[in-house]
Parts: C-alpha cells; structure tokens; sequence
C-alpha cells in the first residue's frame, strides 16, 4: 500500500502543477483577448486621422509653391539687375517659385546679398520651359501667366514690374558689408576745399557703345558737356557744398568736359567695364545722382534714393519714316 501511495502522490502532483499553469495562461489569454478588442474597438470608434494636405508646408506656414520660373541672364550689370527685379516680382505675382540662372548669379552675388536660389546649367537644360516675352513695361496680362515652368525672356528694364515691392528690392540689392565699407571709405576720404562735404551726388555718364548706338540705332542722343554743366548747377544751387562723385566707360571723356575747376569734381571711377562693382557701390553710397542713360546709371539712382536728375527725351519717338 505504501509504494502504490508513493507511485500515486508522484503523477498527482505533476498534475496540479499543470492544471495550475493552465489555468494561468488560459486567464492570460482572455485577459489579452479582451484588451486587443478594447484596443480594437477604441480605433474603430475613432475617425480616421486626415492625410496631409498636398497644400501643407513642412513648417506649417504658407504653402509651398509649385513648378519653376527663371529668366534669361543676358547683358551686363544693370540689365541683369533689371532681369533679376522683374523675375523676382512676375514669380510672386503668379505664385511661382524663382530661380536665376547661373551666370546671374555670378554677375550679382559678388555685389549683393541676393535670395533667389541658383538653377545650375544641368538641371536648366532638363526642363520643359515654355518661354514668354516680355515687353519694356508692366502690362495686367503678366499677372496671369499660365505655366508651372516659365522662361521670361526680352529685356525688362521697368520700375513698374517690381516698384510695388520697393522694400524688398531694395533689401535684394544691398551690398555686401564689405562692399559698402570700402565705397564709404573712398567717399569718407573726400574734401571739398579742405573740409568734408556734406552732400555727395554720385555722377554717371554713359559713352562706350552707346556713342555710336544711340544716334545710328534708337535715332538719340548722349549726354554733352552742356547737359551736365545744367545737371551739376542744379544741385549746387539746392545743396551747400556739394561733392560730385563722377563715374563712367569713358573717364577720359569726362576729364575734357566736365568743369572740375571749382573743386567740387572728383574723377573717382575706373571705368572698367568688365568689373563695374567699385564705380556702382560709390554711386549708391552717394545722397544723390546725376545720370545720362542707360540700366546702370538707372539702378545706381534707384538704390541711392535722394534727387535724381537725368536725361529726357534722348531718343525720337517711334514713327514710321
């Protein structure tokens, strides 16, 4: 009886073992059963999150803009300044985003602290541009320009595309520090008769091509030496002691026909043409301007502010002959 005991106690006790485990996990599994439906049921009984809108910028703010607008960077200096104005304002005008070419970049960012992001020749030449021409003024039409990716073309050069955006145009065009610090320098270092001045009004004559171009091709004129002797007694007769910072493409024109015998004349530009960055920076550091014709003489104007005088009626009006 003692060992049929024993060889009973033995199996019996593994029993309980595994009827207690058993029931152990058998709990567990109902336990998980009933919260894998809670979990279940709470996400049905939820409405679906919405999918982001394609509209959403990352960072929450404005939505992002589609496709890609450029423009030809054709010219020098200040038709390339013209371009970029005119690109930045027709853009923003149709909701675009702009980019600038690459050789733009490389006439204006040595100059300014430009925005608009580089378009590099190999993704230019991927596009599907579809090109649109632009007249020499502001028209409704270009408000509404249809295409995701346009190529403005032609030779923009008006203040009525991108006036309205003064302020950001003006912030566009700033010089670079180092820029500005070495044409203050220069006009810091003026004298007029032994004091310094207390008016500066940058000069800027324009010669070179336009010489020979304006009376052969646009049937005009340049400026002569009796336009700016008027231009130069305007201001001294509204400013004491004036300074006048003359730049040009033709210094040594300048020297034979502006009257410099008051001491009030300073011949301050280089005249180089492939690197105009020094003779534009003293223009715009200057109060005022004097201007002949032409985009540089213009933009020099534009960034400096004050009193402009230029010259009007240079060119015929269009006529058939």
């Amino acid at each position: 009886m003692l060992s049929a005991q024993a060889s009973f106690s033995f199996p019996r006790g593994h029993f309980v073992v595994f009827v207690f485990v058993a029931s152990t996990i058998f709990h567990l599994q109902q336990r998980l059963v009933k919260m894998e439906y809670r979990w279940t049921g709470e996400n049905r009984e939820l409405p679906p999150a919405p999918p982001p809108s394609p509209q959403a910028s990352p960072s929450g703010g404005q939505p992002p803009l589609e496709g890609m607008w450029t423009i030809n960077a054709i010219g020098r200096l200040g038709n390339q300044m013209g371009q970029y104005a005119t690109l930045y304002a027709l853009a923003k005008a149709n909701g675009r985003p702009a980019y600038i070419p690459a050789p733009m970049h490389r006439t204006l960012a040595p100059l300014f602290r430009i925005s608009l992001p580089v378009l590099h020749s190999s993704t230019a030449s991927a596009v599907p541009w579809r090109n649109y021409r632009l007249d020499d003024w502001m028209q409704e039409r270009y408000r509404h320009i249809p295409g995701r990716y346009v190529r403005l073309t032609g030779y923009p050069c008006s203040w009525t595309f991108y006036h309205h955006l003064r302020p950001e145009i003006l912030r566009e065009f700033s010089l670079h520090e180092h820029v500005r610090r070495e044409a203050q320098a220069v006009l810091g270092a003026l004298r007029v008769h032994g004091a310094r001045p207390r008016t500066f009004v940058g000069v800027h004559v324009r010669r070179g091509d336009y010489v020979h171009v304006m009376p052969r091709v646009w049937k005009g004129v340049v400026a002569d030496r009796a336009y700016l002797r008027q231009a130069l007694d305007w201001f001294r007769a509204r400013y004491p002691a004036p300074v006048f910072v003359v730049t040009s493409n033709g210094m040594a024109w300048c020297r034979d026909n502006i009257d410099a015998s008051r001491g009030d004349v300073v011949f301050a530009g280089d005249g180089l043409e492939g690197s105009p960055g020094k003779d534009f920076a003293l223009l715009t550091q200057c109060n005022h301007t004097v201007m002949t014709i032409g985009t540089f003489g213009i933009w020099a104007a534009y960034l400096a502010g004050g009193d402009t005088v230029y010259l009007a009626n240079y060119t015929l009006t269009s006529r058939k002959e």
